[in-house]
């Protein structure tokens, strides 16, 4: 359970990366892909699921953050 929160932390910090809304929405959902793919694989839920689930939920917050200047 340690794992999946540092790995959740890391990867919201992450998500923030870019200077435009466009480029922190594909960084966070392929940040949300990759996480969510393997996420998937070590639970029920399935890798293509939870790569689809990630790169949503991935995508959805990168767009929705702001840079700080």
């Amino acid at each position: 359970m340690r794992t999946l929160v540092v790995l959740a932390a890391i990867l919201l910090t992450a998500t923030g990366c870019g200077d435009t809304w466009g480029q922190r929405a594909v960084t966070g959902g392929g940040i949300g892909a990759g996480s969510g793919a393997i996420i998937g694989a070590l639970t029920p839920i399935g890798i293509l699921p939870g790569a689809l689930v990630g790169t949503a939920v991935g995508a959805g917050v990168g767009a929705a953050t702001t840079p700080r200047y």
